[in-house]
């Protein structure tokens, strides 16, 4: 299985932008201002058009953890179903499992979510999925391995004042989570201009 290796905070300089909702992930200035990593990288560079949608795309792979081959992947998929293929795009990446866990607010990063369900800690309607890219959708039940609970419930206490998505719910008491919709625009925390992505790809 590929996995990207590596620092992620560094990521997060690089591409201008926090990858995960985590204070090391954040701009130590405060505001939206990142200082790139290296010797030299606090000079700037002025990005030509196709930098800027390669920015873009490399922003979204890099918090939905996943590589150029799956992200092209879904991007066929989302061009050949009807409807907007920005918003498929995002709603597709959204809707794997790993991201699921980590909107839950159970798990630190997408990093983390990704090995809860590697580990084989999470159910899908009563059932073992270990596969991160597994495709929730609504109707389906999520739960968690019971000796994982005291685990997910500390990471819950680090990410105080965590919000679940409406598309989700979730019973912190008993572990228990549902799809009760499909994610819109608006209930995606991550800002990405996915018309960039789109055009990118043309």
């Amino acid at each position: 299985m590929s996995r990207r290796l590596g620092p992620k905070v560094r990521l997060s300089r690089r591409l201008g932008v926090a990858i995960e909702d985590l204070p090391k992930h954040r701009s130590k200035k405060g505001d939206d201002t990142y200082i790139p990593p290296g010797m030299h990288g606090f000079r700037s560079r002025r990005l030509s058009e196709y930098g800027i949608r390669l920015r873009e795309k490399q922003r979204m792979k890099a918090h939905y953890n996943v590589l150029e081959k799956q992200f092209r992947r879904y991007m066929t998929t989302a061009k050949k179903t009807k409807g907007n293929t920005a918003d498929t795009l995002q709603q597709l990446l959204e809707t794997r499992l790993d991201n699921v866990v980590r909107r839950l607010g159970v798990a630190r990063s997408i990093w983390a979510s990704r090995q809860l369900v590697a580990h084989g800690h999470v159910r899908v309607n009563g059932k073992k999925v270990d596969i991160a890219s597994f495709q929730v959708e609504p109707g389906m039940a999520i739960s968690f391995k019971e000796k994982t609970h005291p685990l997910l419930r500390a990471n819950m206490e680090t990410l105080a004042g965590h919000q679940t998505p409406a598309w989700l719910t979730f019973n912190p008491a008993q572990m228990e989570a549902a799809v009760v919709g499909m994610p819109t625009r608006d209930q995606i925390p991550f800002v990405v201009d996915t018309k960039l992505i789109i055009e990118f790809y043309r």
